[in-house]
């Protein structure tokens, strides 16, 4: 499997991978709440199916589930990953993003297609966006080579991959690449979906926090690029 293909995604043997999914499936699926389920499933629009559980309960679950295992390698993370995005609650696939946040740096870029396969199956905010920063984002920063991918994926026809794209720099503060951040938002600046124009307008957000005479010289520069709704959460907290 490629760096830069999306591939045919095997899951791989993990004897840790069988330990914590009968963990997990038994804890979380004994702590099932069906009424509570259907309030989240339409808040979520609809997006999967939901067990019910809320955040503090599913760590709580999350951690009696990790309690005692080791710390796994590659191969363990992308069979954890990739055997709870297979499971229909969503519920499994936050474990699976919490997992991947707390181990990506024992992932190498290698581990880049199976963060593809999992923003772009079953794609959402809610998972989408903490791959980005937490996962992607430290990819990218451990072997910079894998910024070639970013380029491409910034204009992938997948909104949630170009969104990934823009944000994968969310938490690198005075390490950001700013070109490369205006240029990805440049490249994204007609597309007329919701989630890319909010993520452009969070992604110069959050590097104003570090740099805010850089965007607001860019937007000044840019000036009717971008949609209001980019600019205004841009410079949220910066002011015109």
């Amino acid at each position: 499997m490629s760096v830069t293909g999306a591939g045919t995604l095997d899951v791989p043997d993990s004897a840790l991978a069988d330990t914590l999914l009968d963990r997990l499936t038994a804890a979380y699926g004994a702590a099932a709440d069906p009424e509570r389920a259907g309030s989240m499933r339409a808040y979520m629009k609809d997006v999967a199916p939901f067990l019910g559980l809320t955040t503090p309960l599913r760590r709580a679950l999350s951690r009696t589930v990790l309690e005692g295992t080791p710390k796994p390698d590659e191969a363990d993370c992308t069979a954890v990953a990739l055997r709870c995005w297979r499971l229909p609650e969503r519920e499994y696939q936050y474990f699976a993003v919490d997992y991947l946040r707390r181990h990506a740096g024992r992932c190498s870029s290698a581990f880049l297609p199976v963060t593809r396969h999992l923003v772009s199956t079953v794609p959402w905010w809610d998972t989408v966006d903490l791959l980005a920063a937490h996962v992607v984002g430290a990819l990218v920063a451990a072997d910079p080579k894998l910024t070639a991918d970013m380029d491409a994926w910034s204009a992938d026809q997948d909104l949630w991959i170009a969104r990934t794209a823009l944000l994968h720099q969310l938490r690198y503060k005075e390490h950001t690449d700013a070109e490369r951040l205006f240029t990805y938002c440049l490249r994204q600046s007609a597309h007329p979906d919701f989630f890319i124009r909010k993520a452009i307008g969070w992604a110069l957000r959050e590097y104003a926090k570090t740099d805010p005479a850089a965007v607001r010289d860019f937007l000044a520069r840019e000036n009717g690029r971008f949609a209001p709704l980019s600019v205004r959460e841009a410079l949220k907290n910066i002011g015109a």
